[in-house]
């Protein structure tokens, strides 16, 4: 990133990112960023501008990132282009936003709590077979069809499955079949996949991705860049054929070849990083 540039951080979030991209810019250029979090964008915001980075270099939008070709028709096109498809940590922290098993809180689970329906709504809606196929498809479950069993069992029953302490002892309840010595961790990871696959589709990630994934070039500037950073193999793969789709009809003239995965010591430092891939790639100039 060269000062002057003008960017694009297509997910906000807490703005490490961006601090970290308007530090390039030294001043000069301007770096546009999007989120569709009404709560969190808004303190991000507020950091950033104690930060020193005011409207003059900074400007923040509330939207979806699936809207990009909006934004890029008022301000674009891009030199730089960055979306981090992963849940922003205050989302994970706040336990009232209900994105993790480890707190008690309300089974919601959307990025923009005005909108939609939460993720215990959503378990009222859907058939049991769906729900399993949903698991499996959105994070590769492998345990999909006994925790849908469990889930759609309770729910006939008049139980509740509305909290994420409720959820979590489900799937503890549709694991109970394995040797014992191996349910703690078994359990720990279904949680983790099960909230996942959820919050894909209470968010319409994917058709979010996709959308994204076909603006994305007319956004670009000739000789633009792009990455994103992906936290499992359904985003990872719907990114990596993109790429390498437009790079056949030469719309990307060079993509990243391998994917980018973050080092030991990066890991170590944020656990959350362990999962992330990033891929990139470059507009022809043409």
């Amino acid at each position: 990133i060269q000062p002057g540039q003008k960017g694009l951080d297509a997910t906000l979030g807490y703005g490490g990112h961006t601090k970290e991209m308007l530090k390039c810019l030294q001043g000069q250029g301007h770096l546009y960023a999007l989120d569709v979090d009404p709560i969190e964008s808004v303190k991000t915001k507020e950091r950033l501008e104690k930060a020193g980075y005011g409207e003059e270099i900074l400007t923040i939008r509330q939207m979806n990132f699936a809207d990009i070709d909006q934004i890029a028709a008022e301000a674009g096109p891009f030199d730089f282009v960055l979306a981090d498809l992963g849940v922003s940590s205050m989302q994970i922290d706040n336990p009232e936003r209900g994105f993790t098993y480890k707190k008690e809180g309300p089974l919601d689970l959307r990025l923009n709590p005005q909108k939609g329906v939460p993720a215990a709504e959503r378990l009222k809606e859907v058939p049991e077979e769906e729900l399993a196929g949903m698991l499996w498809e959105n994070s590769d479950e492998p345990y999909a069809e006994e925790i849908a069993a469990v889930v759609m069992e309770k729910l006939r029953r008049g139980e509740a499955v509305e909290t994420t302490t409720q959820l979590q002892k489900a799937i503890g309840e549709a694991l109970a079949f394995l040797p014992e010595k191996e349910q703690k961790e078994a359990v720990q990871k279904s949680c983790q996949r099960t909230f996942q696959a959820l919050r894909i589709d209470v968010n319409s990630e994917f058709e979010v991705l996709y959308a994204f994934m076909e603006k994305l070039p007319a956004a670009l500037a000739p000789g633009g860049r792009v990455a994103i950073l992906t936290f499992h193999s359904g985003e990872d793969r719907i990114v990596k054929k993109a790429f390498k789709e437009l790079k056949k009809v030469g719309i990307y003239n060079e993509i990243a070849t391998d994917v980018i995965r973050p080092s030991a010591e990066e890991c170590s430092r944020n656990s959350r990083a362990r999962s992330t891939k990033m891929r990139w790639a470059v507009r022809a100039e043409g």
